[in-house]
Parts: structure tokens; sequence; C-alpha cells
């Protein structure tokens, strides 16, 4: 089973590549903040709980994120693999996952990071602000989850790197290209 964590910055083009991946190799996109946001729009009791924090740019806690995570995961037992876009955010999410997915005789097959300047990020986002009109794309709270990214979640990446585990792609570029190298890089995880 591939077991793919998908790693950048908010604005750096994960979800528009996970969705490539995931038609070419059939795996489930597992979005936290797609089911934050599913559960936000069914106005559920967690929709409640994590509405303020996210329109606060605030990260939710882990507790409540793993439980969602699972809960997902469990939903697609034919699963070939999975792509995790926005998960893990922390080193102790990262550790919960392994420690999950340990549980189901699974691993983290590799992360692939998307490399994305902030100037880029910025510019990206007010463009979708304009499209998808998230609440999580205005100014102020952007520059909080780029903050969020680059004080916290940035060191997730080293836990991984200790694994052996990740690749760089320059998530900069024509959305093709990108695509292909991150292609190249599942193709070579599925060939082992």
């Amino acid at each position: 089973m591939l077991n793919l964590v998908l790693f950048g910055p908010p604005g750096a083009g994960k979800g528009t590549q996970s969705q490539k991946l995931v038609d070419k190799h059939h795996l489930v996109h597992i979005s936290t903040g797609d089911i934050f946001r599913e559960h936000i729009r069914n106005e559920t009791d967690l929709g409640q709980q994590v509405s303020q924090l996210i329109a606060d740019g605030e990260l939710v806690p882990d507790s409540i994120t793993i439980a969602m995570l699972e809960e997902e995961i469990n939903k697609h037992p034919e699963a070939r693999g999975f792509i995790f876009d926005g998960f893990p955010r922390t080193v102790a999410q990262a550790q919960a996952l392994d420690t999950f997915l340990e549980g189901i005789g699974e691993e983290v097959t590799g992360v692939i990071a998307l490399d994305v300047d902030e100037a880029e990020l910025t510019e990206r986002i007010a463009k979708r602000k304009l499209v998808s009109n998230r609440a999580d794309d205005d100014s102020e709270k952007l520059k909080k989850r780029i903050q969020e990214y680059y004080g916290k979640t940035i060191h997730v990446l080293p836990y991984y790197e200790a694994q052996g585990k990740v690749e760089r792609v320059n998530g900069i570029g024509e959305i093709e290209a990108i695509a292909q190298q991150l292609d190249a890089i599942v193709s070579g995880y599925a060939a082992v």
C-alpha cells in the first residue's frame, strides 16, 4: 500500500497535485482541511468546535485531528493507498500517524515536500481567495498560517528525513511539469 505525505506550506499546490496523483495512482486523498470544512458546512459538533480555530488561522488540536484522520482512513478498507494533504502538521501528529499505520500493518511510504517561497505563496493564495473565497485565505489569517507553517509544521520534515523518506520538489513552475516530477517519485515508490 502506498501511504504518501504531500508536504508544503499553505498555497504550495498540495490539493492540486494530490488530485492528479489520486487520479493516476487510484489513491484516497485525505485533506484535513477538507475534512474540517465538511464538518463546518454540515454544522456537526466537531465543525462547531473547529470553526473558530480555522477562522482565526489556528491549528486544530492534535487529538481532534488524529481522531478524524483515523475515522477517515477506516472508511476506506479497500484503498490501494492514501495521500495525506495537510497532515501531519506537528511531530506529535507524525508520530501518531506512524503508530496508527503500524497498528494496521502499514507505514508512511514517502514524504514529498513542495518547496515554494513566501512571495509566491502570498500571490497564489490571493488568486485562490478571489475564486474560492475561503475564510482562511484572508491576508491576516494567511500570514498567521504561514507563520504557523514555518514556526511549527516545518519541523516535521527532519522527523521524516531521519527515516530517509523525504523527496523535495520545486513547487514553482507549470502545474503539469511539477505533476510529472511527483508522478515519477510516486511511480518509483510503487515499483518497490
